[in-house]
């Protein structure tokens, strides 16, 4: 790209986008990205709530995983859909190159997000066999395991939550009876210390009040005890939350075969515990953007004009 096309590139991808549809852009741009494309390209201006708003010369399977990840992808994330804002006027093809876009979206999405989040869940089985999935019907098999099993690996969580709470009313418990002791038996102060209680064993050894003492420590020990349990709580709470994302994405997955926004809903399930999900995403709508028809070449700084006229209309 010349340098005098890149000066004309810069102020289009400030374009702010966000989520939703909007009634016209404002003075920092404020559209989803099918709403700016169209503005680039020249086109009558219209609300995007859903694909079927978008012009006919927009591709449906593109413009719903474009709309899709534009809804789903943080704030900082979403500008890197401006990349493409030239791109998806004109692309609409014949039905057979549509059905081509929509499987690939579908297929890919299979192969390269969900992996990792499989990875991540502990099931690098299920991970090997997305990554090395060659048609849909294979596909969609391993997705089903993949929801039987999210499940019940989220069911499990559940329960061991369950387990957990249990062990840390128990610790309190048997903690509080050791503070207790401590006042007549020095070694159960060493047994304080050893469950990372350092503080209150101090305070043992130098109460002088034991009828006093042994009432703050019996709320003292409930709280250090519920504390010395968080960490744990909170591992079966992400665990529990991963798989609850892989039983989520495998189903999204499924249904990415016939519905392409699904395939953004396969991005967003995976992204908080996949790094690199959003930029994966967006090489997928690159790639399929290069299936069929491409949009016909916009000039750029006549697409920085028109972008630059709406945000100056009040």
């Amino acid at each position: 790209m010349s340098e005098h096309a890149l000066d004309a590139f810069a102020p289009i991808l400030n374009w702010r986008l966000l989520k939703g549809s909007h009634a016209f852009p404002g003075p920092d741009g404020g559209t989803c990205i099918n709403e700016a494309a169209i503005v680039a390209a020249g086109l009558p201006y219209r609300a995007i709530t859903a694909t079927d708003d978008c012009p006919p010369c927009f591709s449906r399977p593109l413009a719903a995983y474009a709309l899709g990840l534009n809804d789903a992808m943080p704030g900082t994330e979403r500008q890197g859909l401006m990349a493409f804002v030239l791109r998806l006027s004109g692309s609409a093809d014949a039905p057979a190159v549509e059905a081509a876009r929509t499987g690939f979206l579908a297929l890919e999405s299979v192969r390269r997000i969900l992996p990792p989040l499989l990875d991540a869940a502990g099931l690098p089985s299920l991970a090997a066999r997305c990554e090395t999935a060659s048609d849909p019907h294979g596909a969609v098999e391993t997705l089903r395991t993949a929801e039987a099993q999210g499940g019940a690996l989220s069911q499990a969580a559940a329960c061991r939550h369950a387990w957990i709470a249990g062990a840390r009313a128990s610790a309190v418990a048997r903690t509080a009876t050791a503070a207790i002791r401590a006042f007549a038996d020095p070694r159960s102060a060493a047994e304080l210390d050893a469950a990372g209680l350092p503080s209150l064993a101090a305070r043992c050894e130098t109460a002088s009040d034991p009828h006093g003492a042994v009432e703050t420590l019996r709320t003292a020990e409930a709280q250090g005890g519920a504390l010395s349990q968080a960490a744990a709580c909170r591992h079966a709470w992400i665990a529990g939350a991963r798989a609850s994302a892989v039983a989520r994405t495998a189903t999204a997955a499924i249904r990415a075969f016939a519905d392409p926004r699904s395939a953004a809903e396969v991005a967003e399930g995976a992204a908080p515990f996949a790094e690199g999900t959003w930029r994966i995403a967006l090489t997928i709508l690159d790639e399929a953007l290069g299936i069929g028809r491409q949009a016909p070449a916009i000039d750029l700084v006549s697409a920085r004009d028109r972008l630059e006229a709406a945000r100056a209309q009040p």
